[in-house]
């Protein structure tokens, strides 16, 4: 790296988000971090906001890079502090899902993602806003929204337990019909979700948008038309799969905004954070509006299927060609969800 002086970082740690410790991250940054390239602190949140706040500092005195230490909620806390500002948002993913990190093939492994801010490549990016409230992975509505709450109330996170929610909880809910508008005309849609993609998954390698890129100005639009228990667990597979666009339940297309209309306030979702508006959702991309430092031996997520997921989805498949023989539903949903479950843990 050709440098003239050092750069200036700032790794934010949330100790309490995500699935892994914090304790190790100060000894990993000395020991991994080129310090003949970088100066650098590192400020650990003590309330809720205090990330966006630390960031939002940073980028008013145009600090270099600003890090996020933690899960989807701290990326995201982090990021939006940042949007349309000098300073760079540096990732270490620590948390269960870690959506973007993911997407921009970030590596998991802390040491791993020190290298790749030591390389310092850094390049601009498209994000979201929903209501105001800015996204860089995934935003929605409907069953969407509905599950983000289930799982941010879950005692345990990881795919499993997102799965096993999906499952028992989708079999109680009711679709709603939605009225979106875009720049080719209005169409109304009855749908079990409503999901708004810049990027191509929520996280756990679950690809909701296996084609969607950061660089395009567009988002990608996945409306999901109501489905039965036995047709869950391959929309499950195709999830892990990123096949979901190939599925019949899916319709999909990109635009730079939208306007969606239902019938009553409920939830929406961003980046997995559930809050409750109302009857009128506006979504949007703001192109190019945040630099992010990116892995330099890889461009974004490629979206190629995961080829070790095959016999997963062909076992659904399976599953699905020999239904008459499961019995009432009731028995088919057991069934269903056992093995999904037994399947998932194994992967």
């Amino acid at each position: 790296m050709n440098m003239t002086k050092k750069k200036e970082i700032v790794f934010i740690v949330n100790p309490i988000s995500g699935t892994h410790s914090k304790d190790e991250v100060p000894s990993l940054i000395e020991e991994n971090l080129e310090k003949d390239h970088f100066d650098y602190q590192i400020c650990f949140t003590e309330y809720a906001g205090h990330a966006a706040e630390i960031a939002k500092a940073c980028a008013e005195r145009q600090t270099d890079i600003v890090v996020a230490v933690g899960g989807d909620g701290t990326v995201n806390e982090v990021a939006r502090s940042l949007t349309h500002s000098f300073t760079a948002l540096g990732i270490i993913p620590c948390g269960s899902g870690n959506g973007l990190a993911r997407h921009l093939c970030i590596p998991l492994d802390i040491k791993k993602a020190i290298q790749i801010i030591n390389a310092c490549k850094i390049e601009t990016f498209d994000y979201g806003m929903i209501n105001e409230l800015p996204f860089f992975c995934t935003c929605g509505m409907g069953f969407d929204a509905f599950i983000s709450l289930k799982f941010a109330e879950a005692g345990k996170r990881g795919p499993i337990t997102y799965v096993e929610n999906v499952l028992k909880e989708g079999l109680k809910y009711k679709p709603e019909t939605y009225e979106v508008s875009d720049d080719t005309g209005k169409k109304r849609y009855k749908a079990f979700l409503i999901a708004c993609a810049n990027a191509s998954q929520y996280g756990n390698n679950a690809y909701i948008a296996p084609g969607a890129t950061m660089k395009d100005g567009e988002m990608d639009v996945i409306i999901m038309e109501p489905f039965d228990a036995l047709e869950a667990p391959q929309i499950a597979a195709d999830l892990f799969m990123k096949t979901i666009t190939n599925n019949s339940k899916i319709k999909t297309f990109r635009t730079k905004s939208l306007h969606i209309k239902r019938k009553g306030p409920g939830a929406i979702h961003y980046d997995g954070d559930p809050i409750m508006t109302g009857e009128e959702i506006e979504v949007h991309i703001e192109h190019e509006g945040i630099r992010i430092l990116t892995n330099p031996e890889v461009i974004e997520d490629s979206g190629q299927p995961n080829f070790l997921l095959n016999a997963f989805s062909d076992f659904f498949n399976n599953i699905n060609n020999v239904r008459e023989d499961i019995g009432k539903t009731g028995h088919r949903i057991l069934v269903i969800n056992k093995v999904l479950l037994r399947k998932l843990s194994k992967i």
